[in-house]
Parts: structure tokens; sequence; C-alpha cells
């Protein structure tokens, strides 16, 4: 007969089992270091050799890799969503640009409408931490913090959605950004007056998230959005007038 005794599984099972949810939930990030093989095998209530044949498992499968002198981490599994050459192509195109923007304004502004309606009280908290920290470092003159924490703010917001696809994707897109591949982020805090607007946007955001009002929430993402779209476009026609303003000036001093 086919039938077997039931056996309870393997301690090893239940390491990789965990670890997985945590990689597909987003709590382990890639990058992200393990603690030691003696630390985490207290933690996980298990023996050295049962957590190595786990550790083993999830490298060969390219969900963790092992730095010689280092410890071990969790891969960059985000770093395959796109080929180099469609990076490439998205990075020497305007209508990629344009594309992007339009597709995270579809999939966040779903996102806070999830997030308002779904999401924990501790995930409603890390938006509401991330938006103050954005408030704080918005009154230093180097844009650089709040040009960060604007992307820590939008990705808390998709975590609190609970969909784990759209986390992974949108983490993946919003590495590109971070990259500079769509344009750079900085170029969006320039002007005082366009970070006080993005500022304003993000609290108009904030606040529907923690009013839970789903409807609000996704409203305030598309109106943040398509004010990013179009301070991208008159970025871009300003930069096009100016290039060519440069050669008509060249071309008077020639003459």
């Amino acid at each position: 007969m086919p039938f077997q005794k039931v056996q309870s599984e393997r301690l090893s099972a239940g390491v990789v089992r965990q670890i997985e949810l945590l990689i597909l939930r987003g709590i382990l990030r890639p990058g992200e270091r393990l603690p030691g093989e003696r630390d985490l095998a207290e933690r996980m209530g298990v023996s050295r050799p049962s957590l190595r044949d786990a550790l083993a498992d999830l490298q060969a499968r390219g969900l963790l890799v092992s730095r010689a002198g280092s410890g071990v981490y969790v891969a960059d599994v985000l770093g395959s969503v796109f080929s180099d050459a469609l990076t490439q192509l998205f990075a020497s195109h305007d209508e990629a640009l344009f594309d992007y923007v339009a597709f995270r304004r579809d999939l966040e502004g779903l996102a806070a409408e999830r997030a308002a309606a779904e999401g924990s009280d501790t995930d409603l908290a890390v938006v509401d931490t991330l938006f103050r920290k954005m408030e704080a470092a918005h009154t230093k003159r180097d844009p650089s913090d709040e040009a960060r924490l604007d992307a820590e703010f939008h990705l808390a917001i998709i975590e609190a959605s609970h969909n784990v696809v759209m986390l992974h994707l949108m983490r993946a897109m919003f590495d590109l950004l971070r990259a500079g591949v769509f344009y750079n982020r900085q170029s969006m805090f320039k002007q005082r007056t366009t970070r006080d607007m993005l500022l304003d946007q993000h609290r108009a955001i904030n606040e529907a998230v923690q009013a839970r009002d789903p409807a609000a929430a996704r409203a305030a993402v598309e109106s943040h959005l398509d004010y990013v779209a179009k301070e991208l476009h008159d970025l871009r026609r300003s930069e096009h007038h100016e290039a060519i303003a440069r050669q008509r000036f060249e071309h008077a001093r020639g003459l």
C-alpha cells in the first residue's frame, strides 16, 4: 500500500517556510543581512544543523546568498524583474517616463484605497511616522533626505495594502527610480514652491489614509501623481527650449 506513517515536519522545512514568508511579505528586504548562525538558531528554536540545511536550500533556490567572511544575505531578487536592455530603453525614452508615472498613479491609487480600508493600526502608524519625518526634512536646505523619505512614504502605503505582488513590483519600480533611470528625483525638490506643494500633497494622502477614507486616499494619490506628471512635462519642455536657445546663442556668437 502507498500509505506511510505521518511524520512531523522537519525543522529545516519550518525554517525555510518562515524565511520564505518574511521575504515574500517584504519584511526581509534584498541586501539585508540575516543574524549570525548561532543567534538565528536560538531565535527560531532549532539546532544549527537544521538551520544550515534550511539556509542551504534557500541559497540553492536563489533567495539567499552567502558572502565569505560576511554572512548570509537576502538575494537581490528585485534586480531580475527588469532586464538590463529594458532598463536602458526606459532610461533613453521620455515615453517610458510618462508611462511610469501613469502606472504609479493607477497602482498607488489602488494601494492607498486598500491601505485606508484594510491596513492595520500599526501599518497606518508607520505611514504617519514617515510623513512626520518628511515634514522635519522639509526644513532642510538640502532636499536629499526629503526625496528619500518621499519614496519610503509611498512604499509604506503599498506595504499597508497587504498585496505582496504589488509590493515587490513597486519596490522594483522604485529601485529604478532611485537609480535615476526615469528621472532625477531631487530635481522635483529644487524649487521651494514645488517642495511646498509636494509636502501638502503628501499631507493630504496621509490624512486620508489615517482617516480610513479609501476614496479620498485614492483621489489624493491620483492628484499628487497628476501634479508630478505635469511638473516633469514642464521640466522637459524647459530643458528642450534651453537647448535650442543655447544653439541660437552659439550661432549668434559666431556671426
